[in-house]
């Protein structure tokens, strides 16, 4: 599952990556995009497509984006079919930003914010819970046999999907605000809070 769910991918051996696209959800990135922009002039944007280029109109933090990227201007964003819309305003704090994105009112598209003034915008009704219900689904497991870990904003959704029925494990780290969306709780990853979940598991 990738691009916050707007992306699943499956195994293929035949394929130069390994994988092929199994499902794809994209939206049109433009009034979006037209909004965001009227309120954070100053921001840097990037779209990503479906086969994982990220076009993006200014700097963005080393290893935020896929090696597969390049440098546009933000006209040029409108024109692309999006999986996935990134904006960060590195002139604003956290707190401030929040505020800034509850006020515009976003709609018709799903968003998170991240750990610092990173916004997060997925097609509308599209998070990782819904990537993962279709990867379940398609498997044939019982919700009760899935376990999932998380520790960001954009991990709640999928937090409360597991934790109907199955195991929704927050991160050491993890804020409040996604703790309590959680079922278990572990270390933090400089404690390896992963690898201590994933030891709980039975055969």
């Amino acid at each position: 599952v990738c691009s916050n769910g707007a992306i699943t991918l499956k195994r293929d051996t035949s394929a130069p990556s390994g994988y092929q696209r199994f499902h794809v959800e994209r939206f049109d990135p433009t009034p979006v995009l037209t909004k965001i922009k009227q309120r954070l002039p100053q921001a840097h944007y990037a779209v990503e497509d479906e086969t994982g280029l990220y076009r993006y109109t200014d700097w963005f933090p080393e290893g935020a984006l896929d090696a597969m990227s390049e440098q546009v201007s933000f006209d040029e964003l409108l024109t692309t079919a999006a999986t996935r819309v990134v904006v960060i305003s590195p002139g604003h704090d956290i707190d401030d930003f929040l505020v800034v994105v509850e006020d515009m009112g976003l709609h018709q598209v799903s968003y998170t914010v991240g750990w610092t003034a990173w916004l997060d915008i997925a097609p509308e009704g599209i998070n990782k819970s819904t990537a993962l219900e279709l990867v379940r689904t398609n498997l044939g497991f019982d919700l009760d046999r899935v376990m999932v870990i998380g520790d960001g904003r954009n991990d709640i959704e999928m937090l409360q999907w597991a934790a109907q029925q199955g195991r929704a494990v927050a991160m050491g780290q993890a804020p409040e605000e996604v703790r309590i969306h959680a079922s278990e709780m572990t270390e933090d990853f400089l404690a390896d809070g992963v690898a201590t979940a994933l030891s709980t598991l039975t055969h």
